[in-house]
């Protein structure tokens, strides 16, 4: 028998269930502890005389985002030592309500006088933990997953100027951190003007990443959707799962990631802890994406809203407020109802199926497997997707690219209505041209005043704005309201004051129009005026769009 197994089983007991250990705190090597790792939870239980209660403290796995084992540099010292980095949640200190706040937990392991011995004691509980945390997130999917893969590899853009201009010093204080707890190697580039990401990952080596994340407002994932599907080879690079985390003004698309996690609804830097945590957790969903066709310019991709009337002009109009972030909208929403306009126009669209899953029955029906598991059909792992690297690696790389050099395909020409099927990307099937009636089946409005009209294809329309409560990510519907002229400008602050907790719809606003659509026409009559995609201008005019249904990939924990 080998002796220094022997000395190691003393201090480490293992069964089907449960792995114990004691060790002492790196913090302090005076306080020794106990140290339960079930199926669940991490259990740490301090080792002195006080009572049990003080000294114990449960973890829940489906909070911790990694563990690693490392040794110090120093050569006399030849204990190992196990970090545990979790972010549950907990109660606010100022405030009511929870948030995730970081908690580590870092044990000395130093029974053995072999420093490799100590390490490989070290090593087998970081796996442990890893293995145990990636089972316990897949439970409340369906899928049960045996061991965590390697690290995957994440492209990072990062938008300077978005928002307060605060997204690197966000990044620097937070993301970065998590992203080296979590062990996934990362390559940060610092987008330099408009258009930069979307320009890059059209021309960009995809096969580099197994995802893009994307930490700005929303226009740059816009941006990074765009270019993707402006690719040859743009049914695989769609596939790409994309990650968001907040670092704008409206951060609509992230508020709307932490709603589907069913968490309470939280902002600014704790809104970023949650989605980061979520981002570590590497849970993929499918997205819908909505192909915007305007009468003379290319057709564009959205994945977040359309907006024509009051929304879009304070979407733009608040752009001069931008030093004050989220602010920004109730600003300009208070300066544009003390003069309060009145849109005319025509607008047509085609009724969603009263269940869409119906439509794609096949599809729904498929099963994602993954590591020899079954998967939910609407949510993969991202972190059960073997690496294309080879090596298995808990490291941290980061490294900043100004592409200035980078050669980028440009057209000069803009294709035609008629031509919008020989662009990249999937075809449509529910549009005619906009110089032809919309089709038979579709319902015209008979209103033609309007004092706004939205289409919502995710739960939130900004960080405190939840416009469509019942949203999901691959529902396959647009969430369309409209709100008919007429309505006073007290009637229309009390529906955004109870948008901000998704009660609008319960208002029983009588200018207030709600209905899910699989497409929708929109025609103003007015020679000038304000579109928005994804609160980016477009060109305006005539418009008319449609959704496809899961085309996206979306990392949401």
């Amino acid at each position: 028998m080998d002796p220094r197994r022997g000395e190691s089983d003393r201090n480490t007991c293992i069964n089907p269930v449960t792995l114990y250990g004691e060790f002492t705190l790196t913090s302090n090597r005076k306080v020794r502890c106990s140290v339960n790792l079930t199926e669940r939870d991490l259990v740490v239980q301090r080792l002195t005389s006080a009572p049990v209660r003080r000294n114990k403290v449960v973890l829940s796995l489906r909070d911790c985002v990694g563990c690693r084992a490392y040794r110090e540099d120093a050569n006399t010292d030849p204990a190992a030592y196990l970090a545990a980095y979790f972010y549950p949640l907990k109660r606010r200190w100022m405030s009511s309500g929870v948030s995730r706040q970081r908690l580590e937990q870092c044990f000395r392991l130093a029974a053995l006088q072999d420093p490799r011995a100590n390490l490989e004691e070290a090593e087998k509980w970081a796996r442990a933990v890893r293995e145990r945390s990636a089972r316990q997130q897949h439970l409340g999917h369906g899928l049960l997953m045996s061991e965590l893969s390697c690290p995957c590899r994440m492209m990072l853009l990062v938008n300077p100027q978005s928002g307060k201009g605060q997204a690197l010093t966000l990044y620097n204080n937070h993301v970065q951190r998590m992203l080296n707890e979590a062990g996934i190697i990362h390559t940060l580039v610092i987008t330099e003007r408009q258009n930069h990401a979307r320009e890059m990952v059209r021309e960009a080596d995809l096969s580099q990443w197994d995802a893009l994340v994307i930490m700005s407002g929303d226009g740059l994932l816009y941006e990074v959707i765009n270019g993707l599907l402006e690719r040859s080879d743009w049914e695989e690079a769609i596939l790409t799962p994309l990650g968001i985390l907040p670092g704008g003004s409206g951060n609509a698309l992230a508020a709307s990631v932490h709603h589907y996690s069913g968490a309470s609804p939280v902002s600014s830097e704790e809104l970023l802890v949650s989605c980061g945590f979520l981002l570590c957790k590497g849970l993929v969903s499918r997205m819908d994406l909505v192909s915007i066709h305007l009468s003379g310019s290319p057709r564009l991709f959205s994945f977040l809203s359309l907006a024509w009337g009051f929304v879009a002009d304070v979407d733009v109009e608040s752009e001069k407020y931008r030093h004050v972030g989220a602010a920004r909208f109730t600003v300009g929403t208070l300066v544009r109802l003390a003069s309060l306009r009145v849109y005319k126009g025509k607008l047509a669209y085609l009724p969603a199926a009263e269940d869409p899953k119906k439509e794609e029955g096949v599809r729904n029906n498929a099963t994602v497997h993954c590591n020899n598991q079954a998967s939910s059909p609407t949510q993969v792992s991202l972190l059960c997707r073997p690496s294309r690297d080879s090596s298995c690696r808990n490291t941290f790389h980061n490294s900043c690219h100004s592409n200035n050099s980078l050669k980028v395909r440009r057209s000069d020409n803009t294709p035609s209505r008629s031509a919008t099927k020989a662009l990249p990307g999937p075809p449509g099937t529910l549009l005619l041209p906009l110089d032809q009636p919309p089709p038979s089946d579709w319902v015209s409005v008979q209103e033609e005043d309007f004092v706004l009209m939205l289409a919502m294809y995710q739960s939130h329309l900004a960080e405190d704005l939840l416009a469509a409560p019942d949203a999901t990510p691959d529902d396959g519907v647009i969430h369309l309201f409209y709100v008919r002229a007429g309505i006073s400008r007290t009637a229309l602050l009390r529906l955004f004051l109870a948008m901000e907790k998704g009660a609008h719809l319960a208002t029983n606003c009588q200018h207030l129009v709600h209905t899910k659509v699989r497409a929708l026409r929109l025609e103003p009559y007015s020679p000038k005026g304000i579109i928005t995609v994804d609160g980016e201008v477009v060109e305006y005019g005539p418009v008319q769009v449609e959704v496809h249904r899961g085309l996206a990939r979306l990392i949401s924990g």
